[in-house]
């Protein structure tokens, strides 16, 4: 399975195209993402993952820029949006 893509999508609270544009710049700059998404309307991020990029690097690369995550899933399944460390 690890030898797949995944889709990753996550509600993020974004409230105008500034804070879209913040997530759209780091999900283009992550290595390993094949294609994304971000809508401010529908207030989500939607990222296709190579193989060997994991949800949690994706979860952690957006809440890096500040914006609060609400939800997150795999594959239609949800899944943990808090952090280990």
């Amino acid at each position: 399975m690890a030898d797949q893509e995944h889709t990753y999508k996550f509600n993020v609270s974004m409230s105008c195209g500034g804070c879209s544009g913040a997530v759209n710049r780091v999900l283009g700059k992550l290595e390993g993402v094949s294609s994304y998404d971000v809508s401010l309307d529908k207030q989500e991020a939607v990222v296709v993952a190579k193989p060997g990029l994991d949800y949690e690097t994706v979860l952690k690369t957006i809440k890096k820029t500040g914006k609060k995550v609400n939800s997150g899933s795999v594959d239609g399944e949800a899944r943990s949006i808090d952090i280990t460390e």
